[in-house]
């Protein structure tokens, strides 16, 4: 579950991990996606003795998830090109690993392996992807989670009102900048059809994304206050405006929604 938007301007790191809003931001894409993930895992049955490969994993919740599921007779493996967020780590192996820039880490073939919100961010996404299935045992489960901010552009879908709008202009800014950063920010619905592409069949496909929760609030405040100043450098806000939305944030007013998030899984053939 990277949530590093990886530079490809050099332009350094939008949503750096070594920023302290990086553990609330965290906190609050686990609180809101953890639920969905985890019910994929269940529904491919992760379980003893599995070999998984959690890449771009971020923070330790997920990994550790599956390292109690596969148990002591299975192996799970963390990577990130940041892994300074899973330094209590047990239970699994954390390495620092560039998923389209290196090989698979050691400890394959694997029986799952699982990216979330790490994609859409990485410049050569055609080769994390070969790299990912290539690694997986014939038979073995790719689960791919990602964002799609183009399909519903707006963190305040009923806007009403000028606090809804300011909301939803600074949303545009945070995701020009993201753009500006070669972040693909249409990758989440081209999923099904990359996993079919990549000699996957019969692929399923879902989407969910939250229209208003604590945790969402939680999440816009800390990535405003992480852009904050690329914001007011770049022209897209001024710091007035950035105080006025993350007040009205706070207040608790504002239905704030996340961009949809869809999953796409489906086995590596076994001939």
């Amino acid at each position: 579950m990277a949530r590093d938007a990886r530079d490809t301007s050099g332009k350094g790191y939008l949503l750096d991990n070594r920023q302290t809003e990086a553990g609330d931001r965290f906190t609050a894409l686990s609180a809101l996606f953890d639920p969905l993930t985890f019910r994929h895992f269940e529904s491919v049955g992760v379980g003893e003795g599995w070999r998984c490969w959690e890449v771009g994993a971020g923070g330790a919740i997920v990994p550790a998830w599956l390292a109690e599921r596969v148990g002591s007779s299975g192996h799970v493996v963390a990577t990130d090109i940041d892994t300074s967020w899973m330094r209590e780590a047990k239970g699994f192996e954390v390495l620092r690993h560039d998923v389209a820039a290196e090989a698979p880490p050691p400890g394959g073939p694997f029986d799952l392996i699982h990216a979330r919100l790490v994609l859409v961010h990485v410049a050569d996404r055609d080769q994390a992807v070969r790299s990912m299935i290539e690694a997986l045992r014939p038979g073995g489960w790719l689960l791919l989670e990602d964002a799609d901010p183009a399909l519903r552009p707006l963190i305040c879908p009923d806007e009403y009102g000028p606090e809804q709008e300011l909301a939803n202009r600074l949303r545009r800014g945070f995701r020009e900048l993201l753009r500006e950063r070669g972040a693909d920010l249409a990758y989440g619905r081209r999923l099904p059809r990359l996993l079919r592409e990549a000699g996957l069949a019969d692929v399923e496909a879902d989407a969910y994304f939250p229209i208003t929760s604590p945790a969402c609030a939680e999440l816009e405040e800390a990535t405003v206050r992480q852009v904050r100043g690329r914001l007011v450098a770049a022209g897209l806000a001024t710091d007035g405006e950035i105080d006025r939305h993350l007040a009205n944030v706070t207040a608790g007013g504002l239905d704030l929604a996340t961009s949809p998030m869809i999953s796409a899984w489906r086995r590596r053939p076994v001939s």
